[in-house]
């Protein structure tokens, strides 16, 4: 059997090829529905703790697509530091993520993607491979059937035009004047998501700059018409946001030519102090790679040498996204999830009954309140009052803590019972009372920002892939709901204003959007729970309704599922998908809270569960159920298919572990920790 380790401690991990090839072993389940569940929990419960690192934390592989890798590549033969087995490797996990048709898609089972397809097919070149060869020629040809890299997503034309294979004239301007402007400005930096952020400052640089290094071979066989590589894109009417835009970008282009050089040498200056300030300790920037990767390039543009200690820390950095496999292929990790795992994995294993005191509870604990987050970050531009606390998705990341994260660590830090109590009430206050502090204006809770909904970002040019915003979503104001519902502040007026929120952006089917995993069973599958814990009867019609939406979609094998498409068409694919270990927990988390335990969607829910079920206590997801862009970048957690199962068994066996508490009954003191 092929496999991968997790990221973490070794183990292996099931790829693909062994997820097609390898029979499902299942659970004996004859002597009923709950004995069943009994015997998968204990087996997931044997697992999940196995998989643990001895600090206390759990990780798993966070895949994404093979856009990671090629990036990678081209970054090493930018800087010259390229290496034969760095190559080799890569070029192994590159290939074998290629499909049937010639091309690479972005998630399991999607369809083929232009922007990906040519990156790494010119990551291959890059390899060695010849552009004749069966698999290059075949990705050839499907690149220019569809309009070859002129139709190509900007973030792609950007890494061609570092080689000249585009002509940066032809790609939309990002003056780096941008840092200079007041955060009540219209496109000022912190107008834009953290992520959109922390990538746009290091790229106004490089727009500035205009670095062309010698290309290593042509790629005019990846473009439509190679005597006219960089066609004209037509100018929409100057009435609608697209055409004003264009234009914006075109006076953008003409002020390039007359920018004062002071003017401009000093707005780069700023921007690369701007870059430095925020490196984490361990060299990264965010804890994500691509910002990473833009942040070395902009520096070393600015003079900085390779053998500046930045440099060096962040160059290094980038090595610890590395998954190697036990084939010699190396994936590119967009970033490393830690705590968010570690999180998941304390509620699942106190969930399905491991006691509160268990030893290895105890060290999750220890390892995550020595994550919190202590002093402020970007945030705080917005809340400049507001106390720092809570905690980031990674190990490194003290600049942008996140709202969602410091919900779901507060709620595991509940269902632990520590030898320093006072340490944890006092490390939960914090995070609660920085949490309610980043609360929008509307009642509910972004990831990273406050209101940060402004229109323009999105409509920029250069934005043409994912979000650059992050407004209020479903699934994360429901984590903070449930927080603050089982830390006694249920009748709060903010948690109130929460609730309302949600109720008003329940769809007309009873179901809510997942910003953050596949869909709208993620999203309806947080919102449900929080409601109830905040005290929502299982009679509120917005709790029917949600019950009668999933047991219509529960497929009928008796497990859920949805497919990425439904970010794109909603109606075809909302709740429509192979069924998943992870989705079938989502919904049965929420039936479940909805009083559905004796249901028959629920038994069939547990029985898909427990019959799926590998021999190890595992189970088997190749199906990406996360999102960083919901359908723009997706994102498989391999720690998701073992949490929420595990949560879903243990909630099915034990039922809710604070639903015996009044929604009022936890007393924290205002969340005034210290």
């Amino acid at each position: 059997m092929t496999a991968t380790t997790d990221g973490s401690t070794g183990a292996t991990l099931p790829t693909r090829a062994a997820a097609a090839s390898e029979p499902v072993l299942t659970t004996p389940v004859a002597a009923g529905v709950h004995q069943a569940a009994e015997h998968a929990a204990r087996r997931a419960t044997d697992f999940l703790l196995s998989k643990q690192d001895a600090e206390g934390w759990w990780k798993g592989d966070l895949e994404t697509n093979v856009t990671m890798d090629a990036e990678d590549l081209l970054l090493r033969q930018f800087l010259g530091i390229q290496d034969e087995a760095t190559t080799r490797a890569a070029a192994l996990f590159i290939r074998g993520e290629q499909r049937e048709d010639g091309t690479w898609a972005t998630f399991y089972g999607g369809p083929g993607d232009l922007s990906a397809t040519i990156e790494a097919y010119v990551a291959l070149r890059l390899a060695g491979d010849a552009p004749d060869a069966p698999h290059m020629a075949k990705a050839a040809a499907w690149v220019r059937a569809r309009g070859g890299i002129a139709a190509a997503r900007v973030f792609t034309r950007i890494w061609l035009a570092l080689f000249g294979w585009w002509k940066w004239e032809d790609l939309p301007e990002l003056p780096p004047e941008l840092i200079y402007f007041p955060t009540w400005f219209p496109l000022n930096i912190y107008d834009f998501g953290c992520w959109a952020r922390q990538t746009i400052v290091p790229l106004t640089i490089v727009s500035a700059k205009r670095p062309v290094r010698p290309a290593p071979f042509p790629l005019d066989e990846l473009h439509t018409d190679p005597a006219r590589p960089n066609p004209v894109k037509p100018t929409a009417r100057a009435a609608s946001w697209d055409g004003a835009f264009q234009r914006l970008d075109k006076a953008l282009h003409a002020f390039r030519k007359v920018a004062p050089r002071r003017l401009r040498r000093s707005a780069m200056n700023t921007a690369a102090r701007w870059i430095i300030e925020r490196q984490e300790n361990d060299g990264c920037w965010g804890g994500i790679q691509p910002p990473a990767v833009y942040s070395i390039i902009a520096l070393h543009l600015m003079g900085y040498d390779l053998q500046h200690p930045v440099m060096r820390a962040g160059l290094k950095s980038l090595d610890r996204f590395a998954v190697w496999r036990e084939d010699g292929a190396r994936m590119i990790e967009a970033c490393q999830s830690p705590v968010w795992d570690t999180c998941l994995a304390t509620i699942a294993l106190a969930d399905a009954g491991l006691p509160a005191d268990h030893p290895q509870l105890v060290k999750a604990a220890d390892w995550m309140l020595g994550e919190e987050i202590v002093r402020p970050g970007d945030w705080s531009v917005r809340r400049p009052g507001l106390p720092p606390g809570g905690w980031a998705f990674e190990f490194h990341n003290d600049n942008y803590p996140d709202i969602d994260d410091t919900a779901e660590v507060a709620l595991a830090l509940r269902r632990v019972r520590h030898h320093d109590p006072e340490r944890l009430d006092k490390a939960i206050g914090r995070g609660v009372r920085w949490n309610l502090g980043m609360q929008s204006k509307n009642g509910a809770w972004g990831a990273f920002d406050v209101d940060n909904t402004s229109p323009f970002p999105n409509r920029l040019p250069f934005c043409d892939f994912g979000e650059v915003i992050d407004p209020p979503s479903a699934d994360v104001t429901a984590h903070v709901v449930e927080m603050l519902a089982v830390e006694g502040l249920a009748h709060d007026p903010r948690t109130r204003r929460g609730i309302q929120w949600l109720l008003a952006e329940q769809e007309p089917d009873g179901s809510w959007f997942g910003r953050w995993g596949v869909n709208y069973i993620y999203g309806t599958g947080s919102v449900v729970p929080a409601l109830t814990a905040a005290g929502l009867p299982a009679s509120h019609p917005a709790i029917r309704r949600a019950v009668a939406w999933l047991e219509r979609v529960q497929n009928d094998d008796g497990g859920w599922g949805e497919d990425l498409r439904s970010y794109r068409d909603t109606k075809k694919w909302s709740g429509k998908g192979a069924s998943t270990a992870s989705q079938t927990a989502w919904a049965l988390m929420a039936l479940l809270a909805a009083g559905e335990k004796d249901s028959g969607a629920v038994e069939r829910g547990v029985r898909w569960l427990a019959d799926t079920q590998r021999e190890d206590g595992s189970w088997d997801e190749p199906y990406f159920t996360g999102t960083g862009f919901p359908w723009d970048f997706s994102i498989n957690y391999h720690l998701y298919r073992q949490v929420f199962p595990l949560t879903a068994l243990g909630r099915y066996l034990h039922g809710d572990p604070f639903a015996a508490e009044a929604p009022a009954g936890r007393p924290l003191a205002e969340a005034k920790g210290s």
